[in-house]
C-alpha cells in the first residue's frame, strides 16, 4: 500500500511540473505581448513611423526563419499552400501589424491594448458559430455582451473627450481585432500549424524590405539612434513575435487550449500597468472602468457552460 501511494505521488510530480511550466509560459507570452504594445507606443513617441516598427517586427524573425521554411519546402509553402499562406499573411501579418501601429498615433495605450484583443475575442466567437459551426454556450454569449459594454465605456471617452481622430483610432483597433479573429479562425479551420504559419509570414514579409530601404527607412532609423533601434528589435522582432508565439504554444501543450486561453486576457492589464511604469502613461478612470468590464466579459467568454 505504501509502495502504491509512493508510485501515485511520483506519477503526480510531472503533472505538477507541467502545470507550473504551462502557467509560467502563458504568463511569459502575455508579458511579451504587453511589452510589444508598450514598445510600439514608445517608438511612435520617439520618432519611428508605423512602417519602421513593421520592419523591426518581421525583418529579424524573417531572417532567422529562412532556413526552416526552405527546409520544410517552398513549393507548397511548408504544407500550407501559397493561396492560404497569402490569405493568412494579409490577415495576421504585416498588413494587420501596420494598421495596428498606426492606431496608436490617434489614441493612448489604454485604448488599443484593450479594444484590439476584445474585438479579436468577439470576432472569434462570431466566426466560430458562422464558419466552424460551433455551439456557443449562454455564458460565452453573456461574455460577449459584457465585452461590448466595456468597449462602449472606452469608446465614450473618445467620443466625449478626444474628438474624431480618437474615434478613428478606436475603429482602427476594432478592425485589427477582427482581422486577427479571421486569421486565428482560418488557422483552426484549415488545421495548419501555428508555428509554420508564423515562420512563413515572417519569411514572406522579407519581400517588403527592399521597398522599405528604397523609401529611406534605413536613414530614418539611423537618425533615431542605435539604442532605440535595438529596443524595438528586441521588443517587436523577438518578444512580441517568436518568443510570445513559442511560449503560448508551449502553454497550450502543457495546459490545454481552454486553460491557456486565460493568458491572452491578461494582456490588457499587463499593458496598462507596464505603460504606466515604463513610459509614464497611466490609464484614465474611463479606461480603467472599461478594462474591468472587459475582463469580466473575457472570464465569461472563456467558460464552457
Amino acid at each position: 500500500m505504501d509502495k502504491h501511494a509512493a508510485d501515485l505521488k511520483t506519477a503526480a510530480l510531472p503533472d505538477k511540473k507541467a502545470i507550473l511550466l504551462g502557467v509560467t509560459c502563458g504568463l511569459g507570452a502575455a508579458l511579451c505581448w504587453a511589452l510589444g504594445f508598450v514598445a510600439t507606443r514608445h517608438g511612435l513617441k520617439v520618432g519611428f513611423t508605423p512602417v519602421d516598427l513593421l520592419m523591426h517586427r518581421f525583418l529579424w524573425s524573417g531572417i532567422v526563419f529562412i532556413p526552416l521554411v526552405v527546409r520544410a519546402g517552398l513549393k507548397d509553402l511548408c504544407g500550407i499552400g501559397w493561396g492560404r499562406g497569402m490569405a493568412l499573411m494579409m490577415l495576421g501579418g504585416p498588413v494587420m501589424s501596420l494598421i495596428s501601429y498606426a492606431g496608436f498615433m490617434f489614441v493612448p495605450l489604454g485604448h488599443g491594448s484593450v479594444i484590439q484583443p476584445s474585438c479579436a475575442t468577439l470576432g472569434g466567437l462570431f466566426l466560430a458559430v458562422v464558419l466552424l459551426k460551433e455551439q456557443i454556450s449562454p455564458s460565452r454569449v453573456a461574455g460577449a455582451v459584457v465585452i461590448v459594454v466595456g468597449l462602449a465605456v472606452i469608446g465614450s471617452e473618445s467620443i466625449g473627450h478626444m474628438g474624431l481622430s480618437a474615434v478613428m483610432g478606436d475603429l482602427i483597433f476594432v478592425t485589427t481585432g477582427l482581422m486577427f479573429a479571421g486569421f486565428a479562425t482560418l488557422v483552426r479551420y484549415w488545421r495548419v500549424s501555428a508555428f509554420s504559419v508564423a515562420t512563413v509570414i515572417s519569411v514572406l514579409s522579407l519581400s517588403l524590405f527592399p521597398l522599405y530601404a528604397a523609401s529611406g527607412g534605413l536613414a530614418r532609423d539611423a537618425a533615431i539612434g542605435l539604442h532605440e533601434n535595438a529596443l524595438q528589435a528586441v521588443a517587436q522582432g523577438i518578444l512580441a513575435g517568436p518568443a510570445a508565439m513559442y511560449l503560448f504554444a508551449l502553454s497550450i501543450q502543457r495546459l490545454g487550449v481552454a486553460r491557456a486561453a486565460v493568458f491572452p486576457a491578461t494582456v490588457p492589464v499587463l499593458t496598462l500597468l507596464l505603460g504606466w511604469l515604463l513610459i509614464g502613461e497611466p490609464p484614465t478612470t474611463l479606461q480603467a472602468a472599461g478594462l474591468v468590464t472587459v475582463l469580466a466579459g473575457f472570464y465569461l467568454a472563456q467558460r464552457q457552460s
